[in-house]
């Protein structure tokens, strides 16, 4: 049996007994007290420990030593013990109950002079010093603060500062982590004095001063202990850190109060799910680790400065998981730390199943289903071994208003407004204004996180708070289909408004409700859902889808749509939407799909039927656009000039430039350079152009851009092109959208190609690989393969080169992909005829004319007529009669047409197969005339070469 401090043989007294343990003897007033031997021993134990709390396992192995008992024993000997020394009966304090910890002797013990007899203890009891008390410690600190070292130092500036700080935050963010790192930080400030009272395990209010009198080695025998605290505190220079306010608030608040007012070298760090709100209080509210943005390409590199992810990776290792950390896995991380919303204690957990599961396995789990029953170290606080734990606390602490509020808020997935909740929550049971109130509460209690975004803001559930109130209770039909009608209406005004919105993280905050659309759409085509609500929903969804290039989800959406709809809905404005959305995300998912053009064809047919000329402009300008893509140039034009006529019906300023827009690109495909540029000029610069789009969050403004650009370079301007094209390149990624990014990037590629920059095209291209690839957009990213080839033949690998265009194209022709094909035919032609497979060129250039004699792509006819010259003198036995009619021919044209640029590449092949044919002076006036069409100071790999040329023919020959 532990002897008491002091001595195990003296004589000790608290109250008025007298304690001689070697004579197992305890008496009041010199009389015997009858206690039983477990009794006694019971008092012996907490006696040996004053003012420190004795769980009851460690007191069972202290009375019962070696044997195992029921807990109900001891509950029978602290009882009967209490009993025989009066504890609680006129304010007599001696021995205190800590529910859920175990039990504490909070009387002073003093210790008498020397041992007395039963007979004369009154006479000979002496009063003696108070015992030493054990130094008070703190918890100990983690081994390592993952991420927290600037929250640690701000807090501890304004602890020191303002002397009274609560950090807030829900629960399993890592308050008490904060707190604990902080008192250790400032134990030298405080000389040691600093104490850390734990209100965790308190379910009764009224032990909160009791615990802190423990603490602070006090009595805690009177019925208003209040004042002793504070004459003991009121001099005193310490740190006082109150852990787990939140449950035991309406005591702890008024009880900070005082000692924060009544002791001026006291300070005090509370951690707390909500403020305190009192007097002096300055509150921190403690983020989440930071975790990647979703979309963000992450690297190793980039993933070892977020501080989510490095705590996961040392808790994955720790506990036994070996991770090979490359940008794969940490994407995977970054997923899981995303999914659990950066929350210290989830992410211990999921890091904790890596090694039975695996990594790719933890993130299905979670994504599947977040497991809230997952266990955590066996030494945590109860409150902390799994989520379910962590959230039964905090859904514990509030009232009936406010779970009925919050279980009815984890209908919206992801960030809401007060506007939809406002929409959403309320019904008989619960009013506005109630519902004001409740939302108020809940957000103090860390239940709800507030966020602004943009002008408005926006509230959110926790990922792990909103699965575990799924769990208690799942959405209602009604309150579901209110859900998503709210959205429904949303939807509809954000795709009126969208265009408006210039920049991407203007229209971040715009769309910031799209999670809560997804859910929406799941209810209503799931089981038990309304599929009407979600055939509008999906109608009203397909712009934003197509706003964000969310195409996959858009196709998979508006084919659940339409195999829902029923015979009497077909020819709406929800059909005409849907078929007009899985159109476009058909043709840029799977290229020129007959279903593509199926789509298309019905809609535009729907809002013909109805009259509807905006939505009539809109879709045909997705029919240029698909004919355009399927190589049907001719076919696109006819597109582009019907929708002139329709805008001009309409008569604004920002139809009628889209309609430009259409047929100025038309026209620079159809190699009508001058009346393109004219069109082009005014669909960019002109009245209405500031957003004119047939699709989406497809800027078509962007794209008469782009195509101004290239007319420009053709026709002698390389500077004005170059500088147009990076201020397309520029909107596009402002916009954020890559669709049309992707657009601008591989047009300006062509210009780079043009001029001889190879470098600048390669860093092109491969930005317009990522986007597509970040959008699966397949034709695009055989085009990207194309131009890769492209450069290798023009860095001399023509094998290599040759070999990817073949693939290039074949998967560009099952994918009815022929925008590009002429442009990758010329660069074949180029390869083979590096390799010397001239029959070969021979054929294919005569293929690719014939071609676009059919489709109308005659852009690059002059092109193709130079090539066949080159071909044609490449022969074995060379025709130059026939090379010199198709460089002719080809210089004609360009200059017909007025292609300055084409025209300088005909005139330099003419030039030197004329000189070689003994016409030096017929060459050299040639390149005079053709050089001097373009603008001054002017340079490209063409300009160079020309010059080069007429150099050599200006000098005679040796």
């Amino acid at each position: 049996m532990t002897e008491p401090a002091g001595t195990a043989t003296g004589t000790l007294s608290f109250g008025p007994f007298s304690v001689t343990p070697h004579e197992r003897l305890v008496m009041r007033d010199g009389v015997a007290l009858p206690l039983g031997a477990k009794a006694f021993d019971t008092l012996m134990a907490l006696m040996s420990r004053p003012n420190q709390v004795v769980g009851k396992w460690d007191l069972m192995a202290l009375v019962w030593p070696g044997i195992t008992v029921e807990e109900a024993n001891l509950r029978f000997h602290v009882a009967a013990l209490r009993k025989a020394l009066g504890d609680g009966k006129d304010g007599a304090r001696y021995i205190t109950t800590l529910s859920g910890r175990g039990y504490c002797f909070v009387a002073p013990i003093s210790q008498l002079a020397a041992p007395i007899s039963q007979t004369g203890i009154a006479a000979a009891q002496r009063p003696a010093p108070r015992l030493e008390l054990p130094p008070v410690k703190l918890p100990n600190r983690l081994q390592r603060m993952v991420g927290r070292d600037d929250e640690i130092a701000a807090v501890s500036d304004r602890l020191i500062a303002s002397r009274f700080v609560t950090i807030a935050g829900p629960g399993g963010v890592g308050k008490t982590a904060v707190a604990v790192a902080i008192a250790h930080d400032l134990l030298e400030t405080f000389s040691d004095a600093a104490h850390f009272v734990d209100l965790a395990a308190l379910s009764d209010p009224d032990l909160v001063i009791t615990s802190i009198l423990l603490m602070l080695g006090l009595p805690a025998e009177t019925d208003d202990p209040l004042p002793a605290l504070l004459a003991h505190v009121r001099d005193k220079r310490m740190l006082l850190v109150l852990d787990n306010c939140e449950h035991v608030i309406a005591t702890a608040a008024p009880l900070a109060a005082d000692i924060f007012q009544a002791a001026p070298h006291v300070h005090i760090l509370a951690t707390s799910r909500e403020a305190l709100r009192v007097e002096g209080e300055q509150v921190y509210r403690l983020a989440p680790l930071a975790v990647p943005p979703d979309g963000s390409g992450l690297t190793v590199a980039a993933a070892q400065t977020y501080p989510a992810l490095q705590l996961f990776l040392e808790r994955a290792t720790a506990s036994g998981a070996q991770i090979s950390l490359d940008d794969a896995n940490a994407a995977i991380i970054a997923r899981i730390c995303r999914k659990l919303d950066g929350m210290a204690l989830a992410i211990e957990l999921a890091a904790g199943r890596v090694e039975a599961y695996g990594l790719e396995q933890t993130a299905a789990l979670l994504d599947e289903r977040l497991n809230l029953l997952w266990q955590g170290q066996r030494t945590a606080p109860p409150r902390q071994k799994t989520l379910q734990a962590t959230l039964d606390w905090s859904y514990g602490l509030l009232s009936d208003l406010e779970r009925l509020v919050l279980r009815r808020l984890a209908v919206f997935a992801g960030h809401f407004t007060i506007d939809a909740a406002l929409e959403v929550v309320p019904d008989e049971r619960v009013d506005q204004a109630r519902l004001f109130d409740a939302v108020d509460s809940l957000v103090a209690k860390s239940m709800v996180a507030p966020r602004p975004i943009g002008a408005m803001m926006r509230y959110r559930l926790l990922d792990t708070t909103r699965a575990y109130l799924l769990e208690i209770e799942p959405d209602g039909a009604a309150l579901a289909a209110r859900h998503a009608t709210y959205y429904r209406r949303w939807l509809e005004q954000a795709g009126m408004t969208w265009a408006a919105v210039p920049s991407a993280d203007e229209r971040a905050a715009h769309f910031s409700a799209l999670h809560n659309v997804r859910a929406a759409l799941d209810w209503c085509f799931g089981a038990g859902g309304d599929l009407g609500i979600g055939i509008a929903l999906t109608a009203a969804a397909a712009p934003i889808f197509l706003a964000m290039s969310l195409l996959i989800e858009c196709r998979r959406w508006s084919e659940r749509a339409l195999l829902a709809m029923d015979p009497s809905s077909r020819g709406s404005a929800e059909e005409m939407h849907i078929q007009a959305a899985l159109g476009l995300t058909l043709m840029f998912t799977r290229g020129g799909s007959e279903a593509a053009r199926s789509a298309l064809s019905r809609s535009l047919a729907i809002a013909q039927a109805r009259g509807d000329d905006i939505n009539q402009l809109q879709l045909l300008g997705r029919m240029h656009i698909f004919h355009e893509r399927m190589g049907e140039f001719d076919a696109a034009l006819g597109y582009a000039q019907q929708s002139l006529a329709v805008a001009r019906s309409l008569g604004d300023p920002a139809s009628i430039a889209l309609a430009h827009s259409l047929l100025g690109v038309s026209l620079h495909l159809a190699g009508e350079h001058r009346d393109a540029l004219e069109m082009l000029e005014v669909a960019w610069r002109g009245p209405g152009t500031e957003r004119i789009s047939t699709v989406h969050g497809f800027d078509h403004r962007n794209r008469a851009g782009i195509t101004l650009a290239r007319e420009l370079w053709l026709q002698g301007r390389p500077a004005d092109a170059l500088q147009l094209a990076r201020q397309t390149v520029t909107e596009a990624a402002q916009m954020d959208h890559p669709i049309t990014l992707c657009i601008a990037l591989i047009w300006t590629v062509a210009i780079d190609l043009w001029s001889g920059d190879l470098d600048g095209a390669d860093a092109n291209i491969d930005r317009f690989i990522a986007h597509a690839t970040s959008r699966s957009m397949g034709p695009y990213l055989a085009v990207g393969r194309g131009v890769k080839g492209e450069l290798a033949i023009r860095r001399g690998d023509a094998a290599g080169g040759v070999e990817t265009i073949r693939t290039c194209l074949r998967e560009l022709h099952d994918a009815g992909y022929e925008l590009l094909t002429t442009t990758f035919n010329i660069a074949l032609v180029q390869g083979l005829l590096a390799l010397g497979q001239i029959e070969q060129s021979a054929q294919l250039i005569d293929d690719a004319i014939r071609l676009v004699a059919q489709s109308g792509d005659h852009l690059y006819m002059p092109e193709l007529l130079r090539m066949k010259g080159k071909v044609l003198s490449y022969l074995p036995e060379p025709q130059v009669e026939g090379a010199e009619a198709c460089l002719v021919q080809s210089l004609e044209l360009s200059r017909g047409k007025g292609a300055k640029a084409w025209e300088l590449r005909a005139a330099i092949d003419l030039a030197r197969l004329i000189a070689e044919r003994g016409r030096r002076d017929e060459a050299k006036r040639l390149l005079q005339s053709v050089l001097k069409g373009f603008a001054e100071g002017a340079e490209t790999e063409d300009i160079r070469i020309g010059n080069e040329l007429l150099r050599r023919l200006s000098t005679p020959p040796s």
